[in-house]
This record gives C-alpha cells, sequence and structure tokens, in this order.
C-alpha cells in the first residue's frame, strides 16, 4: 500500500495556474519531474492558452474551460508519443501557460536615427517615440521566437527583447509607405493606424503578436532641418519679399540706422534704386548717336544732361550731388551734413544715399 501511495504521488492529476501579476506573458508549469496521468484534469482560465511541449517540439494548445487529458483532446501529443491504441500509461510533457489578454502602455523608441528618403529634404535621420499595445496570438511561435525555455517570462523581459524588433518593423514600414517627414511630425495618430496594416503581418509571422494600437508621441528631425522648417514657415508668412525688404530699408533708412539691414537688404535697395532710375524719365540718357568722339557709348552730352536733370522731378531716393543739386548748395556741404547726423541718410559700401523725406525734415528742422 506504501508503494502505491508512493507512485500515485508521482502522477499529476490536476494542472493549473492561477495569475495575480499582471506583467506575466508566458509560465511553465512546474511538473517537478512528475508524469502526468491518464485522464488527468487541466484548467485554462480566461485569456490563457495551455501550449503542451514534449522533448522540444510543439504539440497542442487548449485554451479556456476544463479538460480531461486523453487522446481526443491532445491528438497531436498522443501521435508524437507514438499512442496507437488508446491513451493509457502516464507522460512527461512541459506545459506552459501563455497570457493572450492584451498588454497595454508598452513604450517603444528609436536608440539611433534611422535613415528615410523623404520627398522634401531628401536623405533625413529621424528619431522617433511612442507607445503600442500588444497580445499573443501564436502561443508555439511565441514561445519558440521570443519567451524561449524562460520559466517565467515578464513583460520588462519582453520590453528589451522586442524594443530592437518592433523598430526595425517601424522602420520598414514607414520606409516602405513613403510618409513625408513633414507629414509625420504632424499626423501623429493617424500615420499610427495608417501603420498598423504594415507592422501586423511582420509581427504575427515573426513573433506570434499582434499591434492591437500603435501610437506616435515624438518625432524629432536633425536641428539642421528643423531649421529648415522653420525658414519655410516664415517665408510663407512674410509673403512677397520684396515688399518686406522695402518695408524694411524704408524704416532703416527713417531712422538713420546706417548699416542696420544688412548685405542681402542693402544689395536689394541698389538693386531698386538702379531700376527706379533706369525707369525715371530722363534718368539714364540713352545712347547718343550725335554724341563727339571719345564719349563712352550710352553718355549724354554735358548740355543735354544739365537740362534733363533741371527738368526731372525730385526722386524719392538721391545721391549726395542730387541732394546738392535740390538744395543748391555743394555736395561738400551736404557731405558735412550727412557726416554730423543732421541730414539723416543711408550709407551703402561708400556712397550715401538720401530720401526725399529726410531732406524735408532736414529744411524744416
Amino acid at each position: 500500500m506504501a508503494l502505491m501511495d508512493f507512485i500515485k504521488k508521482q502522477l499529476i492529476e490536476i494542472i493549473e495556474w492561477q495569475d495575480d501579476s499582471r506583467d506575466t506573458l508566458s509560465y511553465r508549469w512546474p511538473d517537478q519531474d512528475k508524469e502526468i496521468k491518464n485522464n488527468a484534469q487541466l484548467i485554462v482560465r480566461e485569456s490563457q492558452v495551455a501550449q503542451f511541449v514534449y522533448l522540444g517540439k510543439y504539440a497542442d494548445a487548449l485554451g479556456p474551460g476544463k479538460h480531461n487529458l486523453t487522446t481526443q483532446n491532445i491528438p497531436v501529443l498522443s501521435t508524437i508519443l507514438g499512442w496507437k491504441y488508446g491513451f493509457e500509461s502516464p507522460f512527461k510533457a512541459d506545459v506552459y501557460y501563455v497570457t493572450t489578454r492584451v498588454f497595454a502602455g508598452n513604450k517603444w523608441g528609436t536608440a539611433n536615427p534611422i535613415m528615410m528618403r523623404d520627398a522634401d529634404f531628401g536623405v533625413v535621420r529621424m528619431r522617433a517615440f511612442g507607445q503600442y499595445d500588444f497580445k499573443i496570438v501564436n502561443p508555439s511561435l511565441f514561445l519558440k521566437e521570443v519567451a524561449g525555455t524562460d520559466n517565467h517570462f515578464r513583460l520588462d523581459e519582453f520590453a528589451d527583447v522586442m524594443r530592437s524588433k518592433i523598430v526595425t518593423v517601424f522602420t520598414e514600414a514607414i520606409a516602405s509607405a513613403k510618409v513625408p517627414a513633414l507629414d509625420v511630425a504632424t499626423r501623429y495618430t493617424e500615420i499610427g493606424e495608417a501603420l498598423l496594416p504594415a507592422i501586423n503581418p511582420l509581427t504575427t509571422s515573426k513573433y506570434g503578436i499582434e499591434i492591437t494600437s500603435f501610437n506616435i508621441e515624438n518625432v524629432s528631425l536633425p536641428p539642421e532641418v528643423e531649421q529648415a522648417i522653420d525658414k519655410r514657415g516664415a517665408m510663407t508668412t512674410i509673403g512677397d519679399m520684396g515688399e518686406y525688404v522695402r518695408y524694411n530699408m524704408a524704416n532703416a533708412v527713417a531712422e538713420g540706422k546706417a548699416g542696420s539691414m544688412g548685405m542681402g537688404a542693402e544689395f536689394a535697395m541698389a538693386m531698386g534704386m538702379g531700376q527706379q532710375m533706369i525707369n525715371q524719365p530722363g534718368g539714364v540718357v540713352g545712347a547718343n548717336p550725335n554724341a563727339p568722339k571719345g564719349m563712352v557709348p550710352g553718355a549724354a552730352a554735358p548740355v543735354a544732361a544739365a537740362t534733363v536733370a533741371a527738368a526731372a522731378p525730385v526722386m524719392e531716393l538721391m545721391n549726395p550731388a542730387q541732394v546738392a543739386q535740390l538744395l543748391g548748395v555743394t555736395e561738400a556741404d551736404v557731405m558735412a551734413e550727412l557726416d554730423s547726423g543732421n541730414l539723416k541718410g543711408r550709407k551703402i559700401g561708400s556712397q550715401w544715399r538720401v530720401t526725399k523725406d529726410a531732406v524735408d525734415a532736414f529744411l524744416k528742422g
């Protein structure tokens, strides 16, 4: 009788596991080197799957419910063991409980920038961070590729194993989707949902898990790309660059802030002045076929030039000689007033330019 009691203790009659944690993905039921009795009971609770493994081979997987282990409900394991005439003798097998509920709020992120080919900026380096939810849909593939033979595989171990793999899948999915970098940075939710159909086939076939939700929380681009985006936004806000330059130029000249506009604005100012002189009636005299020999083509005869200058209306922007002619003084007198600051002007390189308003203000002062 004592021998029969000893033998009975070596046989497993009930197999069950109550998960009192929230971070267990798979758990190997401790058989303590015992054999499972014929017609033993297997209890599987909701959001669990019991996966049998015999000598490294994945056999049957049983879902939620109470199961009597016979040849009828574990046919694969029965075939492996070679029971041709019914399940009679005890057997040894590992039983892994796999949790199939959704694990939410898992963080993912790119440890290093990922290279992307973008239609707007060419090849850019991008970092991305976010969260994802997942659940196990293929227990045997998950045990084989992710958990392995770990007797208690937890969520923190999963995060360490899968973080780089999720990033790889994300990189492949966003590269195949050809989403512009500007769109990635502005439409997180929409793109996260759009990436699910591209991500899930990879995660399901490779690791036996399904991503139920994939969120992008932040996308950062290299500083030079961010600066380019800022400049593009500023240009859009400014609108007409010509009007913007003329506005700044007029303010700077009126306030007498020499050198405050920068070379670009100075160049634009000089170009605008030249264009104004060309378009001004009598401002620039065309080629004179009657000009004396030795005179530069396009130059006017002295008498004609004086006549045109006297007849021409006062320009809004003038040089010191024109100001002297307008005031009836010498050019040296005008230069002295400009240097002292009494007459407000704008110095471009070595040349002074004065507005009509500045001359009027000087006369009133």
